[in-house]
């Protein structure tokens, strides 16, 4: 499947957040991204490896729609218990150069080789002709993960190349389906459910009218730290149930973040977008912790056709003196995004009937009352 409905978000739940939103509140209100999920949901019971329980899937981020249009782009890994492939070559070259996949910790090669062979199938890779009819091309996707193997059986490999291509051929733009889909079907955040989540901010006229876009595959972080909104959310949540036999530490997992800009940075810039993500994780209680893999990437969908292999190209940028709104839409954007994978998310019972169970939205209101940071209370 692809796309799911509207889920409840975070502001439903009345949870105060900064900054104007675009229009769908998402990746894709900057033109152009697309996103699809393909969602696998299937078995109950035991765990055998190879047949299931399956909880699990693939998002897909396309920069530039189904085109090949390299765009500027700049990663940053805050701590490296993670995969994400290509980050080499976005380093060295300073381009992101097709999609984005998003995935299980053992799914990255399966999903990496499909969006090689869906380029290829598409013809949406970088040629050079040296013969008549004869073209060379390569291709060095970035796929990134996080780990899923407490509720799906992570060992059986049930990502398969067609799912990676239902995601791209579905990735569409507006509305984001959040929580359990996709790539973030099996995730967990803060020993709740967790997941896919997306949001965006709109900058004020005086700031450019930018747009940026931050979409998140949450599973990190222990329950002791979460907060909203300032409400140490977890320490009063400390009794609701957790999750039974997880053979894992507090806090392990990692997070995955993918912002996205129309503002013309360039890599060193974008880099620095990227460094900003870790501020918006902190305000919902991530610290990073040795087992988690929290590795980002930003890219601007401005300078369009700057990838171009011939002739001098002229190009546009912010200066570093008008940045700084944008490191701030950043970090609201994360914050937000990660509590809409939350929100959105559902309780799931995966391998050997292990239960993770939803943040309580009734518990969240009433704290949030509590703190008197209930949104218009």
């Amino acid at each position: 499947m692809s796309n799911h409905p509207k889920s409840i978000r975070a502001r439903d739940l009345g949870i105060p957040l900064d900054g104007v939103t675009g229009t769908f509140n998402a990746i894709t209100d900057v033109e152009g991204v697309l996103v699809g999920h393909t969602t696998l949901i299937s078995g109950d019971g035991r765990l055998e490896v190879g047949k299931g329980p399956v909880r699990t899937g693939v998002t897909m981020i396309l920069p530039c729609g189904k085109t090949h249009n390299p765009v500027f782009a700049g990663w940053y890994a805050l701590n490296g218990n993670g995969e994400m492939t290509g980050t080499t070559w976005v380093e060295e070259s300073g381009f992101l150069e097709g999609p984005i996949g998003i995935t299980n910790t053992h799914s990255v090669g399966v999903v990496r080789d499909a969006i090689i062979t869906w380029e290829r199938d598409n013809q949406l890779y970088s040629a050079l002709a040296y013969e008549e009819d004869t073209a060379i091309y390569w291709s060095l996707p970035v796929v990134a993960e996080t780990y899923d193997g407490g509720l799906n059986d992570i060992n059986g490999f049930h990502v398969k190349p067609e799912h990676a291509f239902s995601a791209l051929d579905n990735a569409t733009s507006g509305i984001v389906a959040e929580g359990n889909v996709g790539g973030g079907t099996g995730m967990v955040c803060h020993e709740f459910k967790g997941g896919i989540g997306t949001a965006s901010r709109k900058l004020s006229d005086a700031d450019g009218n930018y747009t940026v876009g931050v979409l998140v595959q949450a599973n990190y972080g222990a329950r002791k730290h979460l907060t909203i909104a300032g409400v140490p959310m977890g320490k009063e949540l400390a009794d609701y149930p957790a999750s039974p036999d997880t053979n894992l530490p507090a806090g392990a997992g990692s997070i995955i973040v993918i912002v996205a800009t129309d503002a013309p940075l360039l890599p060193h810039q974008l880099k620095r977008l990227a460094r900003r993500v870790p501020m918006g994780i902190a305000h919902v209680g991530g610290i990073g912790s040795n087992s988690s893999g929290d590795i980002f990437l930003a890219f601007s969908t401005a300078n369009r056709g700057v990838g171009a292999r011939n002739g001098i190209q002229n190009i546009e940028m912010l200066p570093n003196d008008q940045i700084t709104p944008l490191f701030d839409a950043t970090i609201q954007a994360t914050e937000e995004a990660i509590l809409n994978a939350m929100v959105a998310a559902r309780t799931m019972v995966g391998i050997n009937g292990r239960t993770v169970h939803a943040l309580p939205h009734d518990k969240v209101q009433e704290l949030l009352k509590k703190y008197n940071r209930l949104a218009d209370s």
